[in-house]
């Protein structure tokens, strides 16, 4: 299977998918982590015309998508038709809804014969259901892998999707679903817009951990056209702290994961809306450098990741998974400037993402207090000449995981070294 893989990365200019979507990663809302497969047209519209006034839609949320449950449960006369109690209207009107507020229409499909709820999957009907939803005027395809027969390659499965999807000649965005299983990272890029690298999503704190541990070390496999997906966002959902969705939120962003609300925002709390439209950390998402970030530093509770930026910059995320009411509610995190490829003895200016506040300048090193379950997100702006966007944070990342399993015996301290600047 290695060889097969490897002759399909070489061949990336004939064989990908080349349809010119996500040069940046997809950011929108998706219907499956509040509703399930219990849908329908009212919501639907509701929720396009809350993405426009609530100003999602402005802040880079373009994509509306139906996860599953759209459809009738039978083909008619072999071809995918919409739950016609759920939405009269039909699938064209409602996507030419979507369009009429400025956003984008996605639909959900499965590589197997059913969908994981049981409605028909597209196996052996790729080109007729690549052609409807092309019909209907579809933006985006989350494609499941639900109900496979053991027989197919999932490799075959996807691919036969992208080129039915090709041969539309309309450029649908291609989400591929199949919770990494079979490593897509390895193979997805030439076949795939972005790919599951894990499980499904829960709206708690041990999900939300269990899941950025299962991305560490695949950011190399993620950039423009085609990203690692952490799945859908559950800011908003569950008993989630404020805390911890800055953290979701900001790591999500940080790895260039796509950035797809799974929230009712017909009820979302002000706290968690102001999470999702943090300026400053989406533009470190849709940073056109296209390098996705990846985990640098690990000592116990504590980890530093960080990303270059277009221009030199670099964003980190300073990160303390410590239990909150425990002894360690806070911990003093310092990032090097080694550590993110710059000279040791640069000036840069620091900046904190979630406050929208500049800390000042800093020489060597910034050490800032995180509280428990909680996350810092630093944008550091080299001074002078020093600046470059050629450092990548896999490297580092290797080094981490060696810390993090060996222990490194490196102390965190309040200040870090000499040219530290300790920011509150």
């Amino acid at each position: 299977m290695l060889a097969v893989i490897l002759v399909m990365l070489s061949c990336r200019g004939t064989f990908g998918l080349e349809n010119g979507q996500a040069q940046t990663p997809q950011m929108g809302w998706n219907s499956w982590n509040s509703f399930g497969p219990k849908i329908d047209e009212d919501m639907i519209r509701a929720t396009a015309d809350l993405m426009v006034e609530l100003g999602l839609r402005d802040a880079g949320y373009v994509y509306l998508n139906l996860d599953d449950g759209w459809s009738e449960l039978e083909r008619d006369d072999g071809r995918l038709t919409a739950n016609k109690a759920a939405f009269p209207s039909g699938i064209p009107a409602l996507a030419g809804y979507v369009h009429s507020k400025g956003l984008k229409f996605g639909i959900y499909g499965d590589a197997g014969s059913h969908t994981c709820a049981g409605f028909p999957g597209s196996r052996g009907f790729e080109e007729v259901d690549a052609q409807t939803f092309a019909d209907w005027g579809v933006d985006y395809l989350k494609y499941d892998n639900c109900f496979a027969p053991a027989s197919d390659w999932v490799v075959d499965r996807y691919t036969a999707m992208r080129d039915a999807l090709n041969a539309t000649g309309r450029p649908i965005l291609y989400s591929m679903c199949e919770w990494g299983v079979a490593d897509p990272w390895l193979w997805a890029p030439e076949v795939g817009n972005s790919w599951r690298t894990t499980e499904d999503i829960q709206a708690n704190w041990e999900s939300i951990v269990k899941i950025l541990d299962g991305n560490h070390g695949l950011s190399r496999f993620a950039g423009q056209g085609g990203w690692n997906d952490a799945d859908m966002l559950e800011v908003g959902n569950g008993q989630l702290t404020v805390g911890e969705q800055r953290t979701h939120f900001a790591l999500w962003a940080l790895l260039k994961s796509p950035l797809l609300i799974g929230a009712d925002i017909r009820s979302i709390h002000p706290s968690s809306l102001e999470v999702l439209k943090a300026a400053e950390v989406i533009a470190i998402h849709q940073d056109e450098l296209g390098v996705a970030g990846d985990l640098i530093w690990q000592q116990g509770a504590n980890r530093v990741y960080a990303a270059p930026l277009a221009g030199g910059d670099r964003a980190v995320v300073l990160m303390n998974t410590h239990t909150t009411g425990g002894q360690y509610l806070t911990s003093n995190l310092t990032v090097t400037w080694r550590q993110l490829g710059l000279p040791h003895d640069a000036s840069a200016r620091v900046r904190d993402l979630f406050a929208e506040a500049d800390l000042g300048e800093a020489t060597g090193s910034v050490t800032a207090a995180v509280q428990a379950h909680d996350v810092r997100v630093l944008r550091i702006s080299p001074l002078g000449g020093q600046r470059s966007d050629d450092w990548r944070p896999w490297h580092q990342q290797q080094a981490a995981s060696r810390q993090s399993s060996a222990g490194s015996g490196r102390k965190i301290v309040p200040g870090g070294d000499q040219h530290a600047m300790y920011a509150p």
